[in-house]
């Protein structure tokens, strides 16, 4: 077995991981500023237009897209590197275009959606986001209540949505709703393309999280929705969903493992160089144990979302892999960032330095696209049913 990428898409890594240092880390300092002042943890739209300048001049957008929208078609085992280096920063950058919502739509899109969503978001010149997650109607798809039904040639959607990055600026939204209750997340559920200025359509709330954040809460009242606009077969919107979720979970995996092991190389670092009681850091038996057990498991996490992220290539059902990565790799980082936080001491808990922003983004993500407890219960289920 080969555990090496190949050699395009290791220059492909590395190109991005000099992108994130030489562009990205410099600009850390004014993120951490505006979240000490109580702003939103974001770019400024002078930083984010010269960023996305030198990435487009890289070449470093669409880099996942299909080639015949303008992408670079690269696979799951690629986008793995690519995702671990951007997690190296606290900077909330994406590369254009975000990748989840990409593969759903590129899996599901006709020739008219193709035009009119598709290449636009390749292109850079569209923001999406995704209406999954209900008051009450979370982890569990079953309890989904926004329903939309036929009228004439359009749809009408009714419900709330809530916990939507990016809702206040999308210029639409792969929004899920019931199209048949009896069916429900077994056939009955569909996928819509709800333009942002969409009559009906409103965003209702912004909900600040840790980590500077925020995310939003929108109410769908008689939304009418052309019926093109049905995103790929009507009742079978879970089964693309399910591709944006594998896609996500496996992203977030591997910039948790970029995360993480930029704090493991920060404690390696600092270590050495601080003294307490006649000795370095790097000489306490305790220290030692962080740092051996960091790299262990990120090994261990990262040749897991590689394995996955392969399986996800050949078209394999990675639902128990996915579901692995997303509850290893992130309850790894998480443990890693508290340990290194802890050996930094009171310089840990600054928020002058990365440290915090990382662990607050970590504890989100440990929620995202399906808390750990919920992972591991799936995989659990996976091996039980298979054994029943």
């Amino acid at each position: 077995m080969n555990f090496e990428l190949d050699e395009d898409h290791r220059m492909i890594a590395d190109l991005v991981r000099r992108f994130v240092e030489d562009e990205l880390v410099p600009l850390e300092a004014g993120v951490l500023d505006r979240a000490i002042a109580g702003e939103e943890v974001q770019l400024t739209p002078e930083e984010t237009e010269r960023v996305n300048a030198v990435s487009r001049e890289l070449g470093l957008w669409g880099l996942d897209a299909p080639e015949d929208v303008g992408g670079h078609d690269l696979p799951a085992v690629a986008m793995v590197g690519v995702n671990e280096a951007m997690g190296r920063t606290i900077v909330p950058y994406t590369l254009p275009p975000d990748s989840p919502n990409l593969r759903m739509l590129a899996a599901t899109v006709d020739d008219r959606q193709r035009e009119a969503y598709l290449a636009p978001y390749v292109r850079g010149e569209t923001i999406s986001a995704i209406g999954i997650s209900e008051p009450g109607a979370g982890a569990d798809p079953a309890g989904m209540k926004t329903y939309a039904v036929r009228d004439g040639d359009d749809w009408i959607i009714n419900g709330r949505k809530i916990w939507i990055t990016k809702a206040n600026r999308a210029d639409f939204t792969i929004l899920m709703a019931v199209t048949d209750r009896e069916k429900g997340a077994r056939g009955g559920i569909s996928a819509f393309l709800v333009d942002g200025d969409a009559p009906g359509f409103e965003v209702v709330r912004p909900i600040p999280v840790i980590g500077g954040e925020t995310l939003y809460e929108v109410v769908l009242e008689d939304c009418r929705v052309p019926s093109w606009k049905l995103l790929g077969t009507e009742g079978q919107g879970f089964a693309p969903m399910q591709l944006r979720l594998a896609t996500r979970r496996a992203e977030m995996a591997a910039n948790a493992i970029g995360m993480a092991q930029r704090a493991l190389d920060m404690m390696i670092d600092y270590a050495p160089q601080r003294t307490t009681f006649g000795k370095p850091l790097s000489e306490r038996q305790t220290v030692q144990n962080w740092v051996s057990d960091a790299a262990i498991k990120l090994h261990a996490a990262r040749l897991m979302t590689y394995d996955c992220a392969w399986k996800l290539d050949q078209g394999r059902d990675t639902r128990t892999e996915v579901s692995m990565i997303k509850s290893f790799a992130l309850e790894t980082a998480w443990e890693v960032l508290d340990h290194v936080m802890q050996c930094f001491g009171a310089m840990g808990m600054t928020r002058e330095m990365p440290l915090q922003q990382m662990a607050a983004r970590i504890r989100l993500m440990r929620i995202y696209d399906g808390p750990t407890e919920i992972h591991n219960w799936v995989v659990a289920r996976n091996l039980l049913g298979t054994r029943a």
